[in-house]
C-alpha cells in the first residue's frame, strides 16, 4: 500500500517576469516513505494474527498467543455527604452480624444439671424450618412430617368420634378436655389447608410445574380441595344449638385424601415397606372391629340395655365386652346367644354378611402383602429346588451338588438376588446408566487400558458389564485357553499361579485390580492365556468380552485409535523375551576383535556334524557309492569279456537324498581330495500352500573337455 498526497490549486492566474498569463501546472503523486513502511508493517501483523487464528481453528488444543488484557477497576464516583452517613450505619450492622457470626460455639452450650450439651442456634432451625415457595411432595421430608401429624389427627377424627357419640365416656365434667383436643386438630387442618397443600407441585403435561400461583390455582380446582373445605367446616358452632354432640364433627372424616397420600410417601422412603403394610392391614381390621363394636352398643341402647340375652348385660367394661361380641360375631367364631327381636335378627343378619366381606377382603389382602414381601424369597428358593431336582435325574456326583448350592447360597446372601441385570432392564436407560456408574464406575476408572478415552465410551461399557461368582478353588481362565475377555475384580481375591507344575502363586489380586485385558486387543481374540488364574475365596468378577467392546468401538473411532495404540505398546511388552544371564565379556586381546557373528542355521545345518543333511554326511554317502560301483564294475568284466555283449550304460546313482543312511552311521569328516562330481544345492517353493519352500541337493559328473 502507499500514501499519495497531490495538491490542487484554483484556478488563479498566475503572471510570469513579463507580465503575460500562465496556466497553472499540477505536480505529480507525492508518496510517503514513513507512513507506506508503518501500513506494510501492520498488513504483515495482520496476517500472522490470521494464520494463528486458522491453526486454531484446525487445532483447538493450541492456546490464543494473546494474553487477555486485565480489566481495569471502575473508581466508584464519590458518595453525597448524605449518603456517608448511611454507609457508616451499614458497615457498623454488617459489622455486628460479623460478631455475632464470629462467636465461638460456647455460646451455644446449654448447660443441664452437671452435664453441658451443645445446642445449635435457633437461626439455623429457622432457616432449616421455613417453607419454600413450593414443596416436592416426593422428596422432601419435611412435607412427610407434616402429613403424619395431619394424619394423627385424622385418626384421632376417625376413631374417636363413633365411640364419644354411642359410648357415654363424654360427660360434662371431661367435655373441656375433648374440646381442647379438637381443637388443636382442626388447627391442623386449616394449616394443611392454606399452607402446605397450595405449595405442593404438580405435573402438566410432563413438566413439573413450580410457580406457587399456579400451583395455588391447581389445588382450589381439585377435588381435593372441595372436601379439605367441608372438612373444617366449622359445624361446631351448632354446640350452642344442640349441645356438645359429637356428631357434628362428623365432617372431620372427610379428610381420607391427605390419609392415603401418608402411606404412599411413607412406602417410598421405607427400605421395608412390606412391615407398615401388615401394619396398615392390621389397623383397617381393628377398626372394623371398633365400628361394629360402636354399632353394636348402639342397638343394645336401642333395644334396651340388659332387656335380651342378645344385647349387652350393662356388666363389666362397656367397651371391651362390646368389642369381644364384634369379634366374634364379625370373624363368625360363633358361640353366640341367638337374637330375639325382628330388629336383632335382622341386625345380626348384616353384620353376618358384612363380616364374611370384610374379613375375607382383609385376609386376601394379607396374603397379598405377606407374599409380596418374601416373593424374593420364594423365588430363590424355587431356583434351588429345580436345579437340585434337575442335578438328582441326571445323576451329578454329590461334590458338584454341593458346590451349585453353595454359589446358590452365597450369590443371594451378598446381594440379594439372583442376577442383577434382570433388575436393573426395568429401569429407563438413563437410570440404568446412573446406577451403574454409582457402583462401577471408580472400578473401571482405573483400568489404564481405557484412561483418556471418551467418557461417554466408558459409560456405554458399564451398561455392558456381566457379574459372575466364582467359588474358591474356581478357575477363571487356564493356561493355554483361548482369551477372549477381561476381567475386572468387583469384591474378593485371585491368585496367578506357574512355576513348572503350575502351582506356585506368582501374585495375588484383589478388589480393583484387572487381568486379562490383552485379549480383547489381539487380532481376533487369539491371544492364549499364559498363566492360570484361580479364585482364592468367593469372587465376584465384572466381564467384559471382545465382541461387545467392538460393538462400542464403533461409535468412537477417536478411542478406538488409543486404544489400538496402547494395544501395540501392551503386546510389545508381552513379547519380549525374559532376560537371561548377561553375556560374558572377552578379557585380553580377544577384546579388541569384538564378538565373533552367529554361523546362519542354513550352514549349520550342512556343515553341522549331528544333522543328518549336513555336507559332511553327504560326502560320506558318496563315497560309498563309489565303492560298490567299483567292486560291481570288478566282478561284471571277466564275464563281459566271453560273451562279449555291448556293455550297456551304467545306470545313473540315485539322488543322494533318497538313501536311507544307517540309524548308527557316525559322521564323516571333511578331507580334501579332488572329485569329479560337482555338488548342487537349490532352495526351491514348495507345490503345497503352508509348507514354506524345499531344500533340494544334486551331484552331477564334471564334463570331460
Amino acid at each position: 500500500m502507499t500514501l499519495k498526497f497531490s495538491s490542487n490549486f484554483d484556478n488563479s492566474v498566475i503572471k510570469g517576469k513579463d507580465g503575460g498569463a500562465q496556466k497553472p501546472t499540477r505536480p505529480g503523486p507525492q508518496t510517503n516513505e514513513y507512513a507506506d513502511a508503518q501500513l506494510q508493517e501492520i498488513v504483515k501483523k495482520l496476517r500472522e494474527r490470521a494464520n494463528v487464528y486458522k491453526e486454531k481453528l484446525n487445532d483447538p488444543v493450541i492456546s490464543s498467543p494473546e494474553a487477555s488484557p486485565p480489566t481495569s477497576p471502575k473508581k466508584p464516583p464519590p458518595p453525597p455527604k448524605d449518603e456517608k452517613k448511611d454507609e457508616k450505619k451499614d458497615e457498623k450492622k454488617e459489622e455486628k452480624k460479623e460478631e455475632a457470626e464470629a462467636k465461638p460455639e460456647e455460646d451455644h452450650y446449654c448447660d443441664m444439671l452437671c452435664c453441658k450439651f451443645k445446642k445449635p442456634p435457633l437461626k439455623k432451625y429457622m432457616e432449616y424450618m421455613k417453607l419454600p415457595d413450593t414443596i416436592d411432595s416426593y422428596t422432601d421430608r419435611r412435607y412427610v412430617a407434616w402429613l403424619m401429624l395431619v394424619t394423627i389427627a385424622y385418626n384421632w377424627n376417625c376413631w374417636f368420634i363413633p365411640l364419644r357419640y354411642v359410648f357415654p365416656y363424654q360427660t360434662p365434667s371431661n367435655t373441656i378436655y375433648w374440646f381442647a383436643i379438637d381443637v388443636m386438630c382442626d388447627i391442623c387442618y386449616l394449616c394443611d389447608l392454606i399452607i402446605f397443600q397450595p405449595r405442593v407441585r404438580f405435573i402438566k403435561g410432563g413438566d413439573i410445574i413450580s410457580d406457587r400461583a399456579e400451583t395455588e390455582k391447581f389445588y382450589r380446582s381439585s377435588l381435593k380441595f372441595r372436601l379439605d373445605v367441608i372438612s373444617v367446616f366449622p359445624f361446631d358452632i351448632l354446640y350452642f344449638f344442640f349441645g356438645f354432640n359429637p356428631a357434628l364433627r362428623a365432617n372431620r372424616m372427610l379428610k381420607h385424601n391427605t390419609f392415603f397420600e401418608f402411606n404412599d410417601r411413607l412406602e417410598a422412603i421405607m427400605e421395608k415397606a412390606y412391615i407398615y403394610r401388615v401394619i396398615r392391614t392390621t389397623g383397617y381390621l381393628l377398626f372394623i372391629l371398633h365400628i361394629n363394636a360402636c354399632l353394636y352398643y348402639w342397638a343394645s341402647d336401642y333395644e334396651g340395655i340388659g332387656s335380651t340375652r342378645w344385647v349387652y348385660d350393662g356388666e363389666g367394661n362397656m367397651y371391651l365386652r362390646c368389642y369381644y361380641w364384634a369379634v366374634r360375631s364379625l370373624i363368625t367364631i360363633g358361640g353366640l346367644a341367638e337374637p330375639q327381636t325382628l330388629f336383632e335378627i335382622i341386625f345380626q343378619l348384616l353384620n353376618y354378611f358384612m363380616g364374611v366381606f370384610v374379613f375375607s377382603s382383609l385376609i386376601g389382602q394379607m396374603r397379598d402383602v405377606i407374599g409380596a414381601a418374601t416373593a424374593g424369597q420364594n423365588y430363590f428358593r424355587s431356583c434351588v429346588d429345580n436345579t437340585v431336582s434337575y442335578m438328582n435325574t441326571y445323576s451329578i456326583p454329590k461334590l458338584v451338588q454341593n458346590r451349585v448350592r453353595t454359589w446358590y447360597e452365597y450369590t443371594w446372601d451378598s446381594q440379594g438376588m439372583l442376577d442383577e441385570s434382570e433388575l436393573l432392564e426395568q429401569m429407563p436407560t438413563k437410570m440404568h446408566l446412573a446406577v451403574a456408574i454409582d457402583v462401577n464406575f471408580a472400578i473401571v476408572n482405573k483400568v489404564d487400558l481405557f484412561k483418556g478415552c471418551d467418557t461417554q465410551m466408558i459409560y456405554d461399557m458399564l451398561l455392558r458389564l456381566k457379574s459372575i461368582v466364582y467359588l474358591p478353588g474356581d478357575f477363571v481362565c487356564k493356561k493355554g485357553e483361548i482369551g477372549r475377555e477381561m476381567y475386572i475384580i468387583k469384591q474378593g481375591e485371585v491368585q496367578v499361579l506357574g512355576g513348572p507344575d503350575g502351582t506356585k502363586v506368582l501374585v495375588t489380586l484383589r478388589a480393583g485390580a484387572v487381568f486379562g485385558e490383552i485379549s480383547l486387543l489381539a487380532a481376533g481374540g487369539g491371544n492364549r492365556r499364559t498363566a492360570n488364574v484361580v479364585a482364592h475365596g468367593f469372587a465376584n468378577l465384572f466381564i467384559l468380552d471382545k465382541k461387545t467392546l467392538n460393538e462400542i468401538l464403533v461409535n468412537y473411532p477417536d478411542s478406538e485409535k488409543l486404544l489400538m495404540k496402547k494395544a501395540k505398546v501392551l503386546l510389545k511388552q508381552k513379547g519380549k523375551p525374559a532376560p537371561g544371564p548377561p553375556v560374558q565379556q572377552p578379557r585380553g586381546l580377544a577384546s579388541l576383535f569384538g564378538q565373533k557373528q552367529e554361523t546362519p542355521k542354513l550352514f549349520k545345518a550342512m556343515l553341522g556334524g549331528k544333522g543328518k543333511e549336513g555336507l559332511a554326511k553327504l560326502l560320506q554317502l558318496k563315497k560309498q557309492e563309489e565303492t560298490q560301483e567299483t567292486q560291481a564294475a570288478t566282478e561284471t568284466k571277466p564275464k563281459e569279456e566271453e560273451k562279449k555283449p555291448v556293455a550297456p550304460a551304467a545306470p545313473s546313482a540315485p539322488p543322494a537324498q533318497k538313501e536311507k543312511p544307517q540309524a548308527d552311521a557316525k559322521p564323516a569328516v571333511m578331507q580334501r581330495a579332488t572329485s569329479k562330481e560337482s555338488l548342487i544345492i537349490s532352495m526351491t517353493p514348495s507345490p503345497k500352500p503352508g509348507e514354506g519352500e524345499i531344500l533340494k541337493v544334486e551331484i552331477k559328473e564334471k564334463e570331460k573337455k
